[in-house]
């Protein structure tokens, strides 16, 4: 198990802010952020964080893209081209995406194919550079419930195509653990948070019981999987240190 931070939790600060937060905190790296840190249009920006990073002895944990599948038309693979090369210069296993713009339920049969098609096709690209497209588990999109983000796993069906996880606040516990239990098998990597309700963000520890469980069967495969904090209680960078703190305590704990 690796630790780390998303830094789309603080999108007012600088890379440089993020590092040293993240450095200080004892975490062991970042998931960048495609939309106001390192978007995929500026490839010197992309070689500065990675370069910082080196030098501050962190990991790129991945890359926090936008691309949302099946909403480029015919020119998907030119948008997801930048996106893969800014992965590339930070030097990210896997990047993240988003699995269309509607519900696994309001979208039709055609348009599910369509985006399937395009995430193979994308998936290919990025193997030849051995990097691993993940989708995260979002309203409004195909993986909007580990039923249809298991049945998109199988469509597609290839290795370097797989899955994020994390609960979801629109959910019971009960829910999110089977959902866990079922993304296994594809997961890659978790956001860490305690949000037991939409807009109520409170903190880790106060969530001890349930991330044990959850900590528990993330690491019952062996592999290798980054958990990284996403947003604070109070939204405080403050806050990072006892929140990276609760985390490995938690996970120590199981």
């Amino acid at each position: 198990m690796k630790f780390g931070l998303v830094s789309v939790s603080f999108r007012a600060l600088s890379c440089e802010e993020i590092i040293r937060i993240t450095k200080e905190s004892g975490l062991d790296g970042i998931e960048w952020g495609g939309d106001v840190h390192v978007p995929p249009d500026n490839p010197d920006n992309a070689k500065n964080v990675a370069s910082l990073m080196k030098e501050a002895g962190l990991l790129t944990s991945a890359y926090g893209s936008y691309y949302r599948a099946g909403t480029y038309g015919e020119n998907y693979m030119e948008e997801f081209k930048k996106v893969l090369d800014t992965a590339v210069i930070l030097g990210a296993p896997v990047i993240r995406i988003w699995a269309g713009n509607k519900g696994s339920k309001k979208i039709s049969t055609e348009k599910r194919k369509e985006i399937v098609s395009e995430c193979v096709e994308i998936a290919k690209a990025a193997q030849k550079e051995n990097i691993t497209v993940s989708f995260e588990c979002h309203i409004n999109t195909l993986t909007d419930n580990h039923i249809s983000a298991v049945q998109l796993m199988k469509e597609t069906g290839r290795e370097n195509l797989r899955m994020y996880w994390q609960p979801s606040e629109y959910r019971s516990r009960r829910y999110n653990l089977e959902a866990l239990e079922n993304i296994m098998p594809y997961l890659t990597n978790v956001h860490v948070f305690n949000w037991p309700l939409p807009a109520v963000k409170l903190p880790l520890k106060n969530a001890e019981k349930e991330w044990k469980n959850y900590f528990s069967l993330i690491s019952s495969d062996g592999k290798e999987h980054w958990c990284s904090l996403e947003f604070m209680p109070d939204g405080k960078p403050k806050s990072l240190p006892k929140e990276a703190e609760a985390m490995k305590e938690i996970y120590s704990n199981i």
